[in-house]
């Protein structure tokens, strides 16, 4: 494929507000899970939640949009000079040559979560207040986002649970490539609701200590919230030595069951055979994997297979999600993020939260923290139903 480079990328988690601080965090090894107490939720497990959300007030022409999900999209919209860089980009190329390509599992539901707090005790009715397509409505981010930039190109969500904000890559391109658009928005943006927490927790999934990913005493997620947002543009002619290019992607879909993945994680070796041939790399070729890495125990063990099977055990990975939680729909945005924070800084952020490794998957996991020259990474995203998706992301040449 012809990659495409990234001009410009932020995100806020709840381990910091835009790159510094995420890096910071990373490097320190800092947590951002703490104690459930959002909202009225009774449950025994811990969130990753950002901070200053609630503070954050939607833009005065854009107040139809207010629910936390767009609130927590404005938030890291401010961050790294995102928006100037963006404002410029749509300047320079057109309004309508720039497209929006995001990714969300719950949107704006927390908004709807509170109107039912309010129904007409008679009637049921909604608060008048409540405005479905701007709030809860799955693409209200995207239009928020258009709208934030006087966008005209294509604005679209993508909404496959925990795969969404990576597989927004592959729908940026294929317009690019097209010739569509010439530049797009992508990322993701998932906020904490009640649906998720409990939802979650009713399968099973929520554990009630913070997440450790791929240790043997793993007992499952911790759900954060985060925003990711990444500048993608045709390559230059001559790039630099130091751009980040989109160098390939692979999806698949392996239709396993509705919550867990194939036990065999023949669905996740395809996204990943598919992202080194998109980008004529092989396994070897690749510095360091982000891994998906829930910490529940069946999706650890399917992913570690997988990897395994189309890595060995030489190439160094690890999950981050036991610092920033999991993100869902902003998952693989923000993790995209951090790969290309590893680039940069030649620094592969190990799995933190965990001091034994399953030693039955067989994979190079890092628990510690190591500085090495990193070009090429690749980061992993599995969702609900098998929707997977690989990223490659590297320097040129």
């Amino acid at each position: 494929m012809n990659p495409l480079l990234l001009s410009h990328y932020t995100a806020t988690s709840a381990i910091g507000h835009g790159l510094e601080k995420n890096l910071a965090s990373l490097r320190g090894r800092t947590t951002g899970l703490t104690l459930c107490d959002f909202d009225t939720v009774d449950l025994d497990t811990f969130v990753g939640a950002v901070a200053g959300v609630e503070d954050e007030q939607i833009r005065h022409d854009l107040r139809d949009y207010q629910c936390r999900n767009n609130q927590l999209a404005q938030l890291g919209l401010r961050q790294d000079g995102f928006t100037s860089a963006v404002q410029a980009t749509v300047e320079r190329l057109g309004h309508d040559r720039v497209g929006v390509f995001l990714g969300t599992s719950t949107s704006g539901i927390l908004q709807a979560e509170l109107a039912y707090r309010h129904r007409d005790p008679a009637s049921g009715k909604l608060p008048a207040d409540f405005i479905y397509e701007t709030t809860q409505n799955c693409s209200s981010v995207s239009d928020f986002v258009r709208r934030y930039f006087s966008i005209t190109g294509p604005a679209m969500v993508v909404s496959t649970a925990c795969s969404s904000s990576a597989k927004v890559f592959g729908s940026a391109y294929r317009m690019i490539e097209s010739g569509m658009i010439d530049a797009a928005i992508v990322g993701g943006v998932d906020s904490l609701c009640l649906t998720t927490l409990y939802g979650f927790n009713s399968l099973g999934l929520v554990s009630a200590q913070p997440c450790k990913p791929f240790d043997i005493d793993r007992s499952g997620i911790s759900i954060g919230e985060a925003a990711a947002f990444i500048l993608l543009e045709r390559a230059p002619v001559d790039p630099g030595s130091d751009d980040i290019m989109l160098l390939g992607f692979g999806e698949s879909s392996d239709a396993y069951h509705m919550s867990s993945p194939h036990p065999e994680g023949f669905g996740a070796s395809k996204a990943m055979e598919v992202a080194l041939a998109t980008a004529g790399l092989a396994a070897s070729d690749i510095d360091y994997i982000n891994l998906h890495g829930t910490a529940t125990p069946s999706n650890d063990t399917a992913e570690g297979a997988a990897t395994s099977r189309i890595f060995g055990d030489s190439v160094p990975c690890s999950s981050t999600k036991g610092v920033t939680g999991h993100t869902l729909g902003a998952a693989g945005g923000l993790e995209a993020v951090i790969g290309a924070l590893a680039i940069r800084h030649d620094f592969i952020p190990g799995g933190a939260a965990g001091t034994r490794l399953d030693p039955s998957i067989n994979i190079d996991y890092l628990i510690d923290n190591r500085t090495q020259p990193v070009s090429r990474i690749a980061s992993n995203s599995f969702g609900f139903g098998g929707t997977n998706c690989s990223l490659i992301l590297g320097q040129p040449g």
